[in-house]
């Protein structure tokens, strides 16, 4: 058969590709010597007397290497290459086209199928395509020496001396006329901090100059050695050789800087050295306190050429406290507090006016007068400091029991001296406490559990730290729940942004003000809804129609409009606006509906009940703990009995009963316990009044005594268990629907909860029925939350329209004046900031280097680099 195969110009490719894998993995080490060898050659940097041997050298290693490449060379033959080609292709057609007929070649139909099969082998054969050749080495050169040599030598070729034309000879007698460039250079580098560029003092005119002191100065002195000097006097140092080539000082003085030459016209400059002056800082003006815990230290600095880093250290002024109450005994000892002052991240440190924000509302230093010692320091490793005299800002407390308890706090982190004291105090507040614990019912029972924290055992300095956070959560959420103090508030935060706008503040300060303002406002009304919460009765009926409804769209369009009138400059318009909205929410009412007089809303009267039980079980547990005290202390009834008599007939003589209210209203109010102060047993919530009975005792002990012992572990148990069944009865109430699912679950959690009280109240477990209790409590807000929400979906559209903003008791779920669901425990949502705060800074510096960080790392997507980039080229 012919040898002539349809591939036969694929078969010629592809022996020609064996023939360049085969020489290049034979001789690429043949080559790489010789391109190693030639690279030196044109590079000029072997000397001509030891250029020949190292020719010679590299021809050898060349010609070795040549030679073990003959030796494993195989010269590639057309079956070779038609064996490559024949392996890509399916069934190996060019095989199959030099196979003869074995059995059947007799056969016409055998024949037949002989040929047939031929035939398709041919028609794969001429779809074949030529093996490219595998031309890596790696294996055999893991270092890439061939490549590397490549590269030396492409680049000895251009730039060695390969095809450098020759310097001619110079002439006798010529050499010393020919010019060779100036006879000297000096640069003037300052010191690197400065950013000032490096002068060439070649193209200053002798004279004056002005330069940094630590400035460096470089000399080099060209021609003969000795034919020029240098003298100079500004650094100081003992010179050996002015005549030196080379000579490097630094300018520590002014002086003069001459280099003398042969010459007559020898050049001088006087250098006037200007010293880096030690930065400056200073307070700002006074340090202030933002709600909600954030104290505020403004501060400014000062160096000529940038602040490196500042500092402020607090201690206490001793001197300047008023030694009197708490703080008349020695103090145990302050700790200086040591704060690291923000500093911008990029821009000119020149001249910086900043502001610290941190929390220090917890620190003992709060509120008392302290040393605050600022430092700032340079990149010249210069120091400034000042000291200045402060009182450090705490937060104020406008309720007047958390302003008493915030007091007691203080002095007891002053000096354990303090103990029996403070205890002292904190029995008065929590004695007769008539509704000063309303706001936070749980706030009384932290304090009571401080007191007894105070009169167990030792002090330590861990006990001591725990008590006094008790006694700031006690009077943080007596403040919270204070209308009061959230008035106050949004009055400062009033205030703050009138004078803002009066002084044309930047538009940065503006909103974070106007941020303040409506964060405020929120507090406010949350409060306000919160107090009218349960006056329903004749003070709804005789408002009806008074009250006008303010939503939250108005407000957050007159904060917007007061933004937009700063923007524009018309800041008279703008104070009118604010004035407008300040009296606006001073004399704001809970808005009632006008179209539900007399009828009630779906489901009032099972909100009004789940209401009741709640609060039946806030002072079920108020009595469980009570009667826990007294177990511990028996002899708690006995202390202040007598010295309480005075007093209790002072109270009988003005015939008024406790909490403020009338004896007319006691009555059918007794069964819901209202008019109780926190931890006022539900029985005697059914008396007119302790000061209208004959001889009703007064004082904590007997008060507390007559409890314990009308109210033993098996009554608690019936009341609980009297109150399981009245939240039976709710349950069957509650709609269906998500959210009335959502309310069922919950109610079902205080049911068990109740259930594990009962039996903890039966076995006298009363610190475990106290944990129960909570967590009926809590399951039992949750579910007025969830079944408030059920009620209001089961409105008709003409009912949700009225009742939308109301936050009267009948809409079935707490609302705000704004409209808004204030929830059970607080406002829903958060007022989070995450642009202010103590670490804010600390926070955009870690972000901005995660961004640089990022846009290193050229692997990322190219959207996401260049979404990196763009927001470094904004910041």
């Amino acid at each position: 058969m012919s040898d002539r195969t349809p591939a036969h110009r694929q078969i010629a490719l592809t022996r020609a590709g064996l023939w360049a894998e085969r020489l290049t993995r034979a001789f690429w080490p043949a080559w790489t010597a010789l391109f190693v060898g030639l690279a030196a050659h044109a590079s000029g940097l072997i000397p001509p007397l030891w250029e020949g041997s190292a020719l010679i050298a590299a021809g050898l290693v060349a010609l070795v290497f040549a030679v073990l490449g003959l030796r494993s060379f195989r010269v590639p033959t057309a079956q070779d290459a038609r064996d490559r080609l024949d392996a890509t292709l399916p069934g190996r057609p060019l095989a199959a086209l030099h196979d003869d007929q074995a059995v059947g070649a007799a056969d016409p139909a055998s024949a037949e199928v002989w040929a047939a099969h031929r035939r398709r082998m041919a028609q794969r054969a001429a779809a074949a395509r030529a093996v490219a050749p595998d031309l890596r080495v790696s294996r055999r050169d893991p270092y890439a020496l061939r490549y590397v040599a490549l590269l030396l030598l492409l680049l000895a070729l251009p730039f060695g001396t390969l095809f450098r034309v020759p310097q001619a000879p110079a002439l006798p007698g010529v050499a010393s006329q020919v010019a060779t460039g100036p006879a000297w250079e000096a640069w003037l580098e300052p010191p690197r901090h400065t950013g000032l560029p490096t002068l060439y003092l070649n193209d200053i005119d002798p004279g004056p100059v002005e330069i940094p002191e630590g400035t460096q100065v470089t000399l080099r002195l060209y021609g003969e050695v000795g034919a020029q000097s240098v003298t100079e006097t500004v650094s100081g140092r003992a010179v050996t050789d002015p005549t030196e080539p080379l000579q490097d000082f630094t300018v520590t003085r002014s002086g003069t800087l001459t280099i003398d030459g042969p010459g007559d016209d020898d050049p001088t400059w006087s250098l006037a050295a200007t010293p880096d002056a030690p930065p400056t800082i200073a307070l700002d003006g006074t340090p202030d306190y933002e709600h909600p815990d954030t104290t505020v230290i403004p501060w400014q600095a000062a160096d000529d050429f940038g602040v490196l880093s500042a500092r402020a250290t607090l201690t206490l002024d001793l001197a300047a406290v008023e030694r009197r109450h708490g703080l008349a005994v020695e103090p145990e000892g302050y700790a200086p507090l040591d704060l690291e002052l923000p500093l911008p991240i990029s821009g000119d440190r020149s001249d910086l006016h900043e502001v610290l924000r941190e929390d220090l509302t917890l620190h003992p230093l709060a509120g008392l007068p302290v040393t605050a010692r600022l430092s700032a320091i340079d990149a010249a490793e210069q120091e400034g400091t000042t000291e200045e005299a402060m009182v450090l800002p705490a937060r104020p407390f406008y309720d007047p029991t958390a302003a008493a308890l915030v007091e007691m706090r203080r002095d007891l982190l002053w000096s354990r001296e303090n103990r029996v004291r403070t205890a002292q105090v904190l029995r008065a507040v929590t004695w007769q406490a008539d509704g000063a614990f309303d706001g936070a019912p749980s706030a009384f029972l932290i304090v009571r559990m401080a007191i007894r924290r105070l009169s167990d055992g030792d002090l330590t300095t861990e006990a001591r730290d725990e008590i006094a956070d008790m006694l700031w959560q006690a009077a943080t959420r007596l403040e919270d729940g204070s209308l009061d103090g959230a008035l106050e508030r949004l009055r400062q935060a009033q205030e703050r942004l009138s004078e803002a706008i009066r002084n044309g503040a930047s538009e940065e300060e503006i909103a974070r003000l106007t941020e303040e303002m409506r964060r405020a406002m929120d507090d406010y009304t949350r409060q306000l809804a919160q107090q009218q919460q349960g006056q329903q009765g004749q003070e709804q009926a005789g408002n009806q129609g008074e009250t006008q409804e303010v939503t939250p769209d108005m407000l957050d369009e007159m904060m917007e409009r007061i933004e937009e009138l700063m923007r524009q400059g018309r800041t008279a318009e703008a104070q009118e606006l604010l004035r407008q909205l300040q009296e606006m929410m001073e004399n704001l009412q809970v808005a009632q509906g006008q179209g539900g007089q007399g009828q009630p809303q779906p489901g009032q009267q099972a909100m009004d009940d789940l209401r009741d039980t709640l609060r039946e079980q806030q002072e079920l547990s108020d009595d469980s703990f009570r009667e826990l005290q007294e177990q511990f202390e028996p002899q708690q009834g006995e202390q202040g009995q007598d010295g309480q008599e005075g007093q209790q007939g002072q109270e009988g003589q003005q015939g008024q009963p406790q909490g403020g209210q009338q004896p007319g209203q006691q009555q059918g109010q007794g069964q819901q316990g209202q008019g109780q102060q926190p931890g006022q047993p539900q029985g005697q919530g059914e008396q007119p009044g302790r000061g209208d009975q004959p001889g009703a005792q007064s004082g904590a002990g007997e008060g507390e005594g007559e409890s314990g012992q009308g109210t033993s572990p098996s009554e608690l148990a019936q009341r609980q268990r009297e109150l399981r069944r009245a939240l039976e009865g709710l349950e069957r109430q509650v709609p269906g629907g998500a959210d009335g699912d959502a309310a069922r679950e919950a109610l079902g959690r205080a049911g068990r909860a109740m259930d594990e009280a009962e039996r903890d109240l039966a076995d006298g477990n009363l610190g475990g029925a106290l944990d129960d209790q909570a967590e009926a409590m809590d399951a039992l807000r949750d579910g007025m939350q969830a079944l408030g929400r059920a009620f209001a979906g089961e409105q008709p559209p003409s009912q949700q329209g009225q009742g939308q903003a109301s936050t009267t008791p009948g809409d079935g779920f707490r609302r705000d004046p704004l409209g808004r669901d204030a929830g059970q425990g607080g406002p829903l949502g958060t007022e989070e900031s995450y642009l202010d705060g103590p670490d804010a800074a600390r926070r955009a510096r870690d972000l901005l280097e995660e961004l640089r960080r990022r846009s290193g790392e050229r692997g990322r997507p190219d959207v996401e680099l260049d979404y990196i980039d763009r927001l470094l080229d904004r910041f």
